[in-house]
């Protein structure tokens, strides 16, 4: 296993780097020296060819010190505003400390409605690959101060995978403040042992990342083995790692066994895939039988109308629709070339017979392959 790691940081070219709350703020306020710290890592690891996005937290909990709260407000406007007092005095700390190395910056503030939109999901990929060539960190964060339920990504474990996925990056290095996942919760029980590497996510790992909460950050340790679920299965490893270590990234880098690998998914998904996969919110459900769930499962196949069972939703030509199994298992997501209506009423016949219960039959399939990516199964 620590082959797979060691040959994964070896052809890293591209890599996201997410650090969490704990790493960037202490009692008074931004955490300077950890601030310095980072930036000189991520500067020698671009002057050795590495292209590095960052994803960062810390502009609440930077707002929550410099606004003289005790804790972060609960009222959505005012956390609005405490998000953009601290996002002024964290991008202009990091832009400090980068220029200490000749190196410019770029902020990003995005919604995850940002990246469903296809033509501005393609806009913030192309604008980020634009950064990179002409060797300007992008900073990215998610956008509090116009942030509502609808939009939010929820934290930024989730909004750091969503830009690995987007940028195509060979690994994602997720910085908090353990060594990694434990057994269980290492700041209340001593014995907790470190897992040095996760080859597949179950529900036995969830359950335990579920007993190891975050402090200053909105998502604890389940958060990050959910946005290592996305990336894995798009073929991208993650590790989780403690940002407070020295030189924790070149330690990474240089083939150090630090933290929690997560190994990925041999096959990675196309951008369009992933897109479809993790940028796009269902509109509704797809019940398939067990010998269509093994043709796109195992053969690459398009889904049907004949392996499908029910319908759940109330949806349109093109919506982005989950399809699962009998037992609800997820299996995947696709664009429907059909209505939910119409889907109700051709399902579980053969394609040839679309035409004459509809009176119209622009496709053969339900979802096609090209439309059509699997998370699960």
């Amino acid at each position: 296993m620590n082959n797979i790691r060691k040959i994964c940081f070896d052809s890293a070219k591209r890599a996201v780097v997410k650090v969490g709350s704990n790493v960037l703020t202490e009692n008074h306020g931004l955490n300077l020296k950890a601030i310095r710290s980072l930036t000189r890592q991520i500067c020698r690891l671009i002057d050795s060819g590495v292209e590095v996005v960052l994803v960062t937290s810390g502009a609440m909990a930077s707002g929550v010190k410099k606004v003289g709260l005790s804790r972060r407000p609960d009222e959505i406007p005012k956390r609005q505003a405490v998000a953009a007092v601290g996002q002024a005095g964290l991008i202009l700390e990091y832009e400090k400390a980068f220029a200490r190395y000749k190196k410019k910056v770029a902020q990003i503030l995005l919604t995850s409605d940002d990246l469903s939109n296809r033509q501005r999901y393609l806009n913030a990929r192309n604008t980020l690959f634009t950064l990179l060539t002409w060797q300007v960190v992008p900073i990215i964060n998610e956008n509090d101060t116009v942030m509502v339920e609808e939009i939010k990504f929820g934290d930024n474990d989730h909004l750091a995978a969503m830009i690995t996925l987007l940028m195509d990056a060979d690994v994602l290095i997720n910085l908090t403040d353990i060594d990694g996942l434990y057994t269980t919760d290492p700041r209340e029980f001593p014995a907790a042992e470190l897992i040095p590497w996760v080859a597949t996510i179950t529900k036995n790992i969830e359950k335990l990342a579920s007993h190891i909460p975050g402090a200053l950050g909105t998502g604890g340790m389940l958060s990050k083995i959910k946005a290592a679920k996305k990336v894995n299965t798009s073929g991208i490893p993650m590790v989780i790692a403690n940002g407070s270590k020295p030189d924790i990234l070149i330690r990474l880098f240089s083939g150090k066994d630090h933290g929690t690998f997560f190994v990925p998914k041999k096959e990675r998904l196309t951008s369009r895939k992933r897109w479809i996969a993790f940028n796009l919110k269902p509109q509704g459900a797809l019940i398939i039988d067990d010998g269509a769930a093994n043709a796109i499962l195992k053969k690459g196949k398009s889904l049907l109308p004949s392996g499908i069972l029910e319908v759940k939703g109330d949806f349109n030509v093109g919506a982005a629709v989950e399809f699962k199994g009998r037992k609800n298992e997820t299996y995947g997501i696709g664009l429907v070339n059909y209505s939910a209506f119409e889907i109700s009423k051709i399902k579980g016949l053969n394609s040839k017979k679309i035409m004459g219960c509809l009176g119209h039959k622009p496709y053969d399939e339900v979802i096609h392959r090209d439309n059509l990516a699997i998370i699960g199964g």
